[in-house]
């Protein structure tokens, strides 16, 4: 059995209606999950070059459909729960509407908010 431990203090801290809920309600919850250990970053692989048109999102940025998703209809707001991929960079995204899509990339979203200003900056730094 599990004993002491930053996770056990915060489940305890958690009401336990929110550890039934689904994505979309532990967002708004804005429940925290702690990890035990630090995780471990490794560099890109040297093979892995992303394209010119890639979109450099981080978890928590907010973004903007571009086309039509099953449920999603175009303009729809969200947030990325989930950044993947050396060459390839994917993103799953939760949208306003509470409907979770996965692989998304640039051809289907685009950055919106405060996520725009950043990487607007960024590109201009680089410039």
């Amino acid at each position: 059995m599990y004993r002491g431990g930053k996770m056990q203090r915060l489940m305890m801290a958690v009401p336990s209606s929110a550890m039934s809920a689904t994505m979309a309600e532990r967002c708004a919850l804005r429940v925290r999950i702690v990890q035990n250990d630090d995780v471990t970053y490794w560099k890109p692989h040297a093979l892995a070059k992303p394209h010119a048109d890639q979109l450099e999102l981080r978890i928590a940025d907010f973004v903007t459909s571009t086309v039509d998703l099953d449920g999603v209809p175009e303009g729809t707001n969200g947030r990325i729960l989930l950044a993947n991929g050396f060459n390839w960079q994917r993103y799953r995204v939760l949208f306003d509407n509470g409907i979770e899509h996965g692989d998304l990339d640039g051809r289907q979203i685009i950055a919106s908010g405060k996520t725009a200003k950043r990487l607007a900056k960024a590109a201009s730094k680089k410039s």
